[in-house]
C-alpha cells in the first residue's frame, strides 16, 4: 500500500504520524482489531491496522516495523527496502521473552526496547560497512495485547509497576534520530522518535500514569467506524462478493472461495498485515469488477449497499468483512445481507419474525372465539388490548421505528403498561409471550422492585471487572443471549434505581448493551414491556400521604390523558429522564378499572379454576349454591381498587380457607365426594366465612357448575 501526498489516511494515524517529532511512545486504544479504510490513487481501500501504520511510517524514512507480544516475544512485522530484514532480524537475536517471568527475562525485554528506540545505536556504531559506521536504524516498535499485560490496571504487582516504570522512564530519556529515507540522503528537518505504540482495547488498560504522568507519552483513540465509513465497506465488499462470487450469485448460488493469492484477514489480531503484493491483488481483483449497468441494476446495487450498510450499525469493519463470508458460504446473495448480519449478530439461523406463522399466530390471538387469544385472557381492558395488537402486528411487519431515517436495531416493539393494579397488566405480558412465540419459556420477568439499590444495575449487565459476580455475568445480557427471541418483562419500572433507567436508554435508542465482561447483547428481535402504577396516585405535597388522582368508575379516555400526563411529569420532573420517555412515546397503554360485568365474569373464572383443582388433584366435586354465590360476589367484587387481584385474595380467605378447613377435617373422605357450599356469613368482628357441606357420591360434571 504506497502512499502519495494525495491519499488519505485515518485521523488517527495522521495524528501519531504529525506528532512524532515530541512524543516517544502512543497509547493506541478502542477498535484496534478493525479494519481502516484509506484512499489511495483517488480508490477507497481497506488495511489491517499495522498496514495503515507502516505506510506512512516507510514514507518518513522508518525502515522496519517490529512487533512483540508475550507468546510470540519480539518479530519483524513490516520492512522497508535493502537488507534491512536481516540487519534486524540479526538484532532482535537473543532471549525474546516479553515481559517475561523472572527479574532476568524482564530486564532483558526492557534493556531490548531500549535498543529499538535508540536504533541500536551502540551495536550499529561498532559495525563498518565501506569504511563507515553504520547509522542507527529508524524502527518503530509495535507492543500488542497491551491490554493482557495487566492482571488489574488498579492494583499493580511490584513486577508490573517496576517493568511500566521502566517504560516510562525509557520514554524520558529517548532521544530524537534524524531522518532517512531509503535512498540513505539525510533531508533537513526535525528529528523524530523510534515510536513505542502501545495496542490497548482500553485507555485505562495501562497504568493511568504512564499515560497522564508524561508529556513523551500520547493516547491515541482509535474510533468506531460511523455511518459513511460503513456505506464504503458495504460498497467495497460489494465489490468483492460480485468479483469472486461472479453475477450469478444473485440468485443464491453458493460463491466460490477467493484466489489463493488474495489473502484472508485474521480477525484475532492486526498482525495479520495484508501485505503489498496482497495489496496489489486485491486492489487489480477489484479494479477488473465489471462495470455495474446503469439503470435498474445500479439502483438494486445502491439499494443493497445502503441497506447492508444500515443493517451493519454499530459493527465493525472487519465484522462486515467477515458477514459477507457467512453469506457466501451460505449460499446468500448479496442483496440478503442484512440477514447475513442478523445470524453474524445473535449467532442463530431461524427468525420467527420473518415468518408467516408469526402473522397467524397474532391473528388468533386477537379471536375471541379462542379461549387461549389475548381477549380471552385479559378481561375487560378492550382498548389496552388493541393498542397492544397494534404494537405486535408493527413488531412483526418490522415496521418499529420505520419513521426514522435509520431505525438502526431497536427492539421489536416495545410496550409501557400504566394504569391501576389488579387490572391485568402482567397477564397481557404473558399472553403476548404465548402468542408470539408460543411458550412461555419466552417470557422473562424482572421484578424492579429487587433492583432499587443503586448498585443493582449490575445484576442485569454484570458486575465491572474487579467486582464480586464479575464472572457471572448479567442476568438480562446472559438470558437474552441464550434466546433473542423473548418477551421481556421489567414490572414496576417505577421502583427502579435511576442507574438502571439509564440502561434502558441504550437498549430503546440502539437495541443494545454491553456488559460488564465487555460482550455486547442485542435486543433487535426482544418485545420490552415496562408496566407500572404510575398515573393512578400521587403524593400530597403537605401530609406526605399517597392519594389516588383516578377512582373506579371514571370515564375511560379522561382516566386515559390523566395517566399519560402523570407518567410523563414523573418522569421528566421526578426523576429528571425526559430522553427516556421521549423513546418510550405513544407506546404507553393505559388500562381501566374493572366494571361490575368483568369483575363478575374474574369471579366466575376465579370460581372455575378453584373447582378444577379440587377435581383434578383430589378428585371432588366443589358446588356452590346460590344464595352462597350471590353472597361471596358481592363480597369479593366490593372493592374495585385492588382490581382482579383483589377479587382473588378475597376468594382465598372467603372460600378456599373454609374449603381447606372441612377437608383438613375430613381425611377419610373419597373420590366422588360432592362439596357444597351453602351459606356465606359475616360475623359481627367482620370476619366472613362459609358453611360447608360434604355429600358422599360420584362425580359427574368434575365440578363444573357455580350454583
Amino acid at each position: 500500500m504506497d502512499l502519495s501526498k494525495e491519499d488519505r489516511i485515518p485521523p488517527f494515524v495522521e495524528e501519531l504520524i504529525g506528532t512524532l517529532g515530541v512524543h516517544a511512545q502512543y497509547v493506541l486504544h478502542g477498535n484496534i482489531r478493525d479494519l481502516h479504510l484509506v484512499r489511495r490513487r483517488g480508490r477507497e481501500e481497506f488495511h489491517s491496522l499495522l498496514d495503515v501504520l507502516w505506510n506512512p511510517l516507510r514514507r518518513k524514512g522508518y525502515q522496519a516495523l517490529v512487533l512483540c507480544d508475550q507468546v510470540s516475544g519480539f518479530r519483524v512485522a513490516q520492512v522497508g527496502e535493502g537488507d534491512v530484514q536481516a540487519a534486524v532480524a540479526e538484532l532482535l537475536q537473543g532471549p525474546g521473552d516479553f515481559p517475561g517471568q523472572t527479574a532476568a527475562q524482564r530486564q532483558a525485554a526492557v534493556e531490548q526496547v531500549r535498543n529499538i528506540t535508540n536504533g541500536w545505536a551502540r551495536q550499529r556504531d561498532e559495525m563498518v560497512r565501506d569504511g563507515r559506521r553504520l547509522r542507527p536504524l529508524r524502527v518503530a516498535l509495535v507492543i500488542d495485547h497491551a491490554s493482557r499485560l495487566l492482571t488489574d490496571p488498579s492494583r499493580l504487582t511490584p513486577d508490573e509497576r517496576d517493568f511500566f516504570l521502566a517504560c516510562l522512564k525509557l520514554a524520558h530519556e529517548a532521544r530524537t534520530l534524524v531522518p532517512r529515507t531509503g535512498s540513505a540522503v539525510v533531508p533537513k528537518g526535525p528529528g523524530l522518535f523510534n515510536p513505542v505504540i502501545w495496542l490497548a482495547e482500553g485507555e485505562r488498560d495501562v497504568p493511568a500514569w504512564l499515560v497522564s504522568g508524561s508529556e513523551r507519552i500520547r493516547a491515541v483513540a482509535v474510533p468506531e467506524p460511523d455511518a459513511d465509513e460503513r456505506t464504503t465497506m458495504a460498497g467495497l465488499l460489494h465489490q468483492r462478493y460480485e468479483r469472486y462470487a461472479g453475477h450469478g450469485a444473485r440468485d443464491g448460488s453458493a460463491a466460490p472461495a477467493p484466489p489463493a493469492d488474495v489473502p484472508a484477514s485474521t480477525p484475532s489480531a492486526p498482525a495479520a498485515t495484508v501485505s503489498a503484493a496482497a495489496s496489489a491483488a486485491f486492489a487489480a481483483a477489484s479494479a477488473t469488477v465489471p462495470a455495474v449497468p446503469a439503470g435498474v441494476d445500479a439502483e438494486e446495487t445502491a439499494r443493497a449497499v445502503g441497506a447492508f450498510a444500515r443493517a451493519a450499525s454499530g459493527l465493525s469493519l472487519r465484522a462486515m468483512e467477515e458477514s459477507v463470508k457467512l453469506a457466501r458460504s451460505r449460499g446468500l446473495p448479496f442483496a440478503a445481507m442484512p440477514d447475513a448480519v442478523r445470524i453474524y449478530r445473535l449467532g442463530v439461523e431461524k427468525n420467527p419474525w420473518s415468518r408467516g406463522e408469526i402473522r397467524q399466530r397474532i391473528l388468533r390471538g386477537e379471536d375471541p372465539r379462542n379461549e387461549r387469544s389475548i381477549p380471552s385472557r385479559v378481561l375487560g381492558q378492550e382498548a389496552a388490548v388493541a393498542m397492544t395488537l397494534d404494537i405486535l402486528k408493527r413488531a412483526a411487519l418490522g415496521l418499529s421505528g420505520a419513521q426514522a431515517t435509520s431505525p438502526g436495531h431497536r427492539p421489536r416493539g416495545v410496550l409501557f403498561f400504566a394504569g391501576p393494579t389488579g387490572t391485568g397488566k402482567t397477564e397481557l405480558a404473558k399472553a403476548v409471550a404465548s402468542v408470539l412465540f408460543d411458550s412461555d419459556q419466552a417470557y422473562l420477568r424482572f421484578d424492579m422492585s429487587e433492583f432499587s439499590a443503586a448498585h443493582s444495575a449490575d445484576r442485569l449487565v454484570g458486575a465491572p471487572p474487579g467486582y464480586v459476580g464479575y464472572e457471572a455475568g448479567g442476568e438480562l445480557t446472559s438470558a437474552v443471549r441464550e434466546n433473542p427471541f423473548r418477551v421481556v418483562l421489567f414490572d414496576e419500572i417505577e421502583k427502579a434505581d435511576k442507574g438502571i433507567l439509564d440502561k434502558f436508554l441504550q437498549v430503546l435508542e440502539d437495541g443494545r448493551l454491553t456488559d460488564g465482561q465487555g460482550v455486547t447483547t442485542y435486543f433487535s428481535e426482544c418485545v420490552l414491556i415496562f408496566t407500572s402504577n404510575l398515573g393512578v396516585q400521587r403524593t400530597d405535597p403537605g401530609t406526605g400521604e399517597r392519594e389516588w388522582i383516578v377512582a373506579p368508575g371514571t370515564p375511560y379516555k379522561e382516566l386515559e390523558t390523566t395517566v399519560r400526563d402523570n407518567v410523563k411529569k414523573h418522569f421528566e420532573q421526578v426523576i429528571g429522564r425526559p430522553e427516556l420517555m421521549n423513546r418510550i412515546g405513544g407506546n404507553v397503554v393505559v388500562f381501566d378499572f374493572i366494571s361490575d360485568d368483568v369483575a363478575e365474569q374474574i369471579f366466575d373464572l376465579q370460581v372455575r379454576n378453584i373447582q378444577r383443582q379440587l377435581a383434578q388433584g383430589h378428585r371432588l366435586v366443589l358446588r356452590i349454591e346460590d344464595k352462597a354465590r350471590r353472597e361471596l360476589l358481592e363480597h369479593c367484587t366490593r372493592d374495585k381498587w385492588n382490581g382482579g387481584r383483589g377479587i382473588g385474595m378475597v376468594l382465598e380467605t372467603h372460600l378456599i380457607n373454609p374449603l381447606a378447613r372441612a377437608l383438613f377435617a375430613a381425611p377419610e373422605l373419597g373420590p366422588g365426594t360432592t362439596v357444597v357450599v351453602t351459606d356465606v356469613r359475616e360475623d359481627d368482628s367482620g370476619r366472613v366465612d362459609a358453611r360447608v357441606v360434604l355429600k358422599e357420591g360420584n362425580a359427574v360434571d368434575g365440578g363444573s357448575r357455580l350454583g
